[in-house]
């Protein structure tokens, strides 16, 4: 039976595209049918490779490769979940928290994954609906975090945040973040919230800029419901946005409701390490003190 693999890159840089072009090949010696995306197949330009363009293009992939930075991790994502296919990033950009390998790695990544020589994890996600007056105006999902954030710079919005249908608090802001473990690393650790390792399940809400005197990140189960209301008396309009790449608009009283994903994303290891070294190499962490080593 055939094996085959989904190539999904940023090929707006040449070198990106040449590592692309080497995967591919690689992954053609080792027998598999290689797919990649349609916008993307002209840069590779490799016979045997079959451009795609359909939102059902992971299924029956056996991997969906992601050669760039988290950006282009997070649209992978967007075709290997539904198919439930294992995702892995191949960091071609500056941080790439979520990816597991470097360019570097591009030899033996392909040999790897070929000798099925890899374990998955499954990160979990959120599922998000937006409603006025019950009347449903948004619906998607998210791997890092979705964002309710103002839509104009010149006013904040009035939001108030409730937890498994008891109020929590309210905040004059400029948004509130609903984050994964997996996300917790990304906006809603710039907007201060703490990092949880990945084999934790939670739930987190961010407040961003809020103009109250509790403001503090919290952590919730990860069987709770989170809602985030918009005050229907502000004639304030904001935005929805799911991993910083689908965006809704949100009217005055909007309802943002945030549960567990029922689909999670299946995430490759190929040789796993402690989250606390990843931690510590993407954010170049002084584990020798700022005054130096003393012991």
């Amino acid at each position: 039976m055939t094996r085959a693999a989904l190539l999904v890159t940023h090929t707006g840089r040449r070198m990106n595209t040449a590592h692309a072009r080497t995967v591919a090949a690689d992954l053609l010696d080792a027998g598999f049918e290689v797919r990649v995306v349609a916008q993307e197949a002209g840069e590779i330009d490799l016979p045997g490779v079959v451009p795609v363009d359909d939102p059902a293009a992971a299924d029956g992939v056996e991997i969906v490769f992601a050669l760039g930075g988290d950006g282009t991790l997070l649209r992978a994502a967007e075709l290997a979940r539904p198919a439930k296919a294992p995702l892995l990033g191949i960091n071609l950009g500056k941080v790439g928290f979520l990816a597991e390998a470097e360019s570097d790695d591009l030899d033996h990544v392909v040999r790897d994954v070929a000798a099925r020589a890899y374990t998955v994890d499954e990160r979990l996600t959120l599922d998000v609906t937006a409603t006025v007056e019950g009347r449903e105006v948004a619906s998607c999902w998210a791997l890092n975090e979705i964002t309710v954030e103002k839509a104009s710079r010149a006013h904040m919005l009035e939001v108030r945040v409730d937890v498994d249908g008891r109020p929590l608090s309210r905040y004059g802001c400029d948004g509130v973040v609903c984050a994964t473990p997996t996300g917790s690393t990304a906006y809603a650790f710039s907007a201060g919230g703490p990092v949880v390792w990945p084999e934790v399940e939670a739930l987190l809400v961010v407040p961003i800029s809020a103009h109250a005197l509790f403001s503090r990140p919290v952590v919730t189960a990860p069987t709770s419901t989170v809602e985030l209301t918009l005050d229907p008396f502000a004639s304030r309009e904001a935005v929805l946005c799911a991993d910083g790449r689908r965006v809704y608009p949100l009217p005055a009283g909007a309802v943002v409701r945030v549960v567990r994903g029922h689909l999670p994303v299946r995430v490759v290891r190929l040789r796993p390490r402690p989250f606390t070294d990843r931690l510590v190499a993407k954010f170049g962490l002084p584990v020798s003190g700022w005054r130096g080593h003393r012991w």
